[in-house]
């Protein structure tokens, strides 16, 4: 009785042989092969084990055949005969299958010998000009000789062959020979066909390697004579050589280093009459003249850093110790560390003239950008190189001029970054300030990632209001408060006049300045919390004196009070200084702007009307509301005199309407002035006041303090009322001007009314 043995996955056909492992027949008949054992071959629908079987799993034809031999190395072979038909299949309970078959005859007999014969020739002959490229063609020619049927091809390349499971026994089902042949003609010729142009692009392939191998070979060798030649003659080296001696020795990091390359064998392969020559040079000159050198951090000395920073600026106490702060953390540290340092303050006031005196300080390099009115995002992050006329961005610039990894960098102007359709700029700062990012910066234009780390950046501003909270967020903030006129002074004699003198070409011996005329020249000829209006008036004298020295009238020009008007062609700015009289419902206040602290007269008056309520000297809306806050305070403080809001309008006015007004610091001073005007109660010129005040009638704090108390001193106002909260603020403001004011802290609306005389 026949064997049954399941095949899965392979190609069985009559009169062909079939090598099984002599493991898996043992396991799947449960017996030992012996040579001239039947078998029947079943083809399995899916990969199975013999505790798995189903009477479905099976196709309804196999093969009939019998062992001829069993391998030593562990191989069955098995000689096929006929088709055979399953009638029946039992799974028995070891495992093993047996089944009922009959020979199937429905074979056509639709080709002749010959035309078989011919047909295994021509797939044969295919088959050995197909091996003969291998290194093991001559091995499968004699097996290939062997086979004496198609059955015997297709079962021999069985493992080679990419067929389905299915489409191996549609071969099997096939009943016309013919059909069967030329199937199996198609499949070999496929085959074939499929590894002559494998082998091809192989060979194509390494041919190309062979040949890049000697191109390199050969280039070496040119390039070892041309260094030679190079050496002889200097003179002769081309744009090309030098830059690629330039980018060799540049000292790249192996990213950067993998981009030039590129880049520089795109600039000899393109040659000096590409139109794209110019764009790949100026790449390549400037990767090369940016530094890649990681900086060694130098021994800093505290004393004299702090010696460089009292020469240079005279007050700024308080920035001067955060500074000194900074520099010493780094000091110990022996790396760059701290905080992003953001100087806020007037213009004038030196927020960028000490970012230099910081780079002499740290012995660094000293390079500013200017940001004021970047729109662009490629601004900072550079543009991309496709672009025509591409350039790094202003930071990698500006890193390619200080000529080193580590500068000092003022970034300056960062409040006057805008935004448009181009990008927002202020964000793509965010990660040139994050520590955490920017050592792996990437600009656009370069396409390679960049080391900021070391970089000190200090960034300027004039106001905090236009910058977006995430890159706030990145820095310290260092108030720059503005100079009394003691420190204008002082700045004026120490630094301001010897380099105007030096400007002009004048000795210090050709010109007079009188102390008299200095401090008018502050007090009357300018109007700042810094000293950049100042330094112009000095220009202008020391250009006048140049003028009287060079047509020889006078060897030296002294200039006093009196003559000030006479050279600067000026007259006096106009300062507000209080008035001696006084009259309900005027009131002084105090302003901060840019250019300093400056008084402002609120006045009010009552007119018969409706009840309307009339503002004027263009207040922005968050005045306008300290307007109505104040109106909502004074009726529940004085209820008897409500029918007066009632019964007429009442205007509230801030002279200089031509200028914008804005802020909740004039909250006091507007309630002040109502009440006055309510209770017919004047308030002297000589009290001056600041601070917000909400519904509850509580006085809460302001901003700009020092400026306010300079500008109060200077019209004359004698008392202040400044809100409690703001008590920590007064070490901020200098000694003359606390010594020449009644600083007065309040914490209500009500202490203050007291105070001037309106509430008993």
């Amino acid at each position: 009785m026949a064997v049954i043995v399941p095949v899965y996955n392979s190609v069985i056909l009559p009169q062909s042989m079939l090598y099984l492992q002599t493991e898996s027949y043992r396991q799947v008949t449960k017996k030992e092969p012996a040579v001239g054992d039947k078998v029947i071959l079943l083809a399995a629908k899916k990969e199975l084990t013999p505790d798995s079987y189903s009477e479905d799993d099976f196709y309804e034809l196999g093969v009939s055949g019998s062992i001829v031999e069993v391998n030593a190395s562990g191989y069955v072979a098995i000689r096929t005969e006929h088709r055979v038909s399953v009638e029946s299949l039992v799974i028995n309970d070891d495992g093993t299958l047996s089944a009922d078959t009959i020979i199937r005859k429905n074979e056509t007999e639709d080709i002749t010998p010959e035309e078989l014969s011919k047909k295994l020739s021509g797939v044969k002959n295919a088959l050995l000009k197909t091996v003969s490229s291998f290194q093991w063609g001559p091995a499968a020619k004699s097996w290939i000789m062997q086979w004496k049927s198609l059955g015997e091809v297709m079962g021999a390349m069985n493992q080679w062959l990419s067929l389905t499971p299915e489409e191996k026994y549609d071969l099997l089902a096939e009943d016309s020979r013919k059909a069967r042949a030329e199937r199996i003609e198609k499949i070999i010729y496929e085959y074939t066909a499929t590894m002559d142009v494998t082998n091809e692009a192989k060979n194509a392939q390494e041919d190309d390697n062979q040949k890049a191998y000697r191109e390199q070979a050969i280039r070496k060798q040119m390039e070892y004579l041309q260094k030679e030649l190079d050496e002889m003659h200097p003179e002769n080296v081309d744009d090309i050589r030098k830059m690629e001696k330039r980018v060799q020795e540049s000292g790249m990091n192996e990213e950067a280093r993998k981009e030039a390359d590129k880049v520089l064998s795109r600039l000899k392969t393109e040659g000096a009459n590409s139109p794209e020559y110019g764009n790949l040079y100026n790449y390549l000159d400037f990767m090369t003249s940016v530094s890649w050198k990681k900086e060694r951090m130098r021994k800093i000395d505290i004393d004299e850093a702090e010696k460089i920073l009292n020469e240079d600026h005279y007050g700024l106490k308080k920035v001067k110790e955060r500074i000194l702060q900074q520099i010493a953390v780094m000091d110990l540290n022996k790396k760059q560390s701290g905080s992003i340092l953001l100087f806020v303050g007037a213009p004038g006031t030196g927020k960028t003239s000490i970012g230099r005196s910081i780079a002499k300080a740290l012995h660094r390099k000293y390079v500013r950008v200017a940001l004021g009115g970047v729109r662009d995002e490629a601004d900072i992050r550079g543009h991309r190189r496709t672009y025509i006329g591409a350039m790094p961005g202003r930071i990698m610039d500006g890193i390619q001029k200080a000529g080193t990894s580590n500068p000092v960098m003022v970034l300056d102007e960062v409040d006057k970054l805008g935004a448009s359709y181009n990008g927002d700029p202020a964000s793509a700062l965010l990660e040139v300030l994050d520590p955490e990012q920017n050592n792996t910066f990437t600009d656009h234009y370069m396409n390679v990632p960049y080391d900021l780390s070391d970089v000190l950046f200090i960034a300027t501003a004039n106001t905090l209001d236009s910058i977006p909270a995430p890159l706030l967020d990145r820095m310290e903030v260092i108030e720059f408060p503005g100079y009394s006129p003691s420190e204008k002074f002082q700045i004026a004699k120490r630094h301001l006049l010897p380099k105007a003198e030096k400007k002009m070409g004048i000795k210090d011996t050709q010109i007079e300045i009188t102390d008299e005329a200095i401090r008018t020249l502050i007090e009357s000829y300018t109007m700042e919390g810094g000293v950049r209006g100042l330094k112009k008036r000095f220009d202008t004298l020391c250009r006048a004196a140049a003028v009287e020295i060079a047509k020889g009238r006078k060897d030296k020009l002294v200039i006093t009070e009196k003559e000030l008007e006479k050279y600067l062609d000026m007259k006096p700015i106009r300062h507000d200084h209080v008035t001696e009289t006084k009259k309900p419902g005027i009131v002084t206040g105090l302003a901060w702007t840019q250019a300093g602290g400056e008084i402002l007269f609120i006045e009010s008056l009552m007119t018969k009307g409706s009840g309307r309520t009339i503002i004027t000297g263009q207040l922005g809306d968050v005045m306008k509301e300290s307007v109505q806050i104040a109106i909502s305070l004074v009726k529940s403080m004085f209820p008897e005199k409500a029918e007066m809001f009632e019964k007429n309008d009442l205007h509230i006015h801030v002279p200089e309407g031509a200028v914008k007004k804005d802020g909740p610091s004039a909250g006091i001073t507007l309630t002040t002035a109502i009440a006055s005007l309510v209770t017919g109660k004047a308030v002297s010129p000589e009290f001056g006041m600041t601070g917000e005040v909400s519904l509850r009638g509580n006085v809460m704090p302001i901003g700009g303090l020092p400026e306010k108390l300079m500008a109060a001193q200077r019209a004359g106002v004698k008392t202040v009322f400044i809100p409690e909260d703001n008590k920590d603020d007064l070490k901020d403001v200098a000694e003359e001007v606390k010594e020449k004011l009644n600083i007065v802290p309040v914490r209500e609306v009500s202490d203050v009314l007291k105070a001037v005389g309106i509430l008993k």
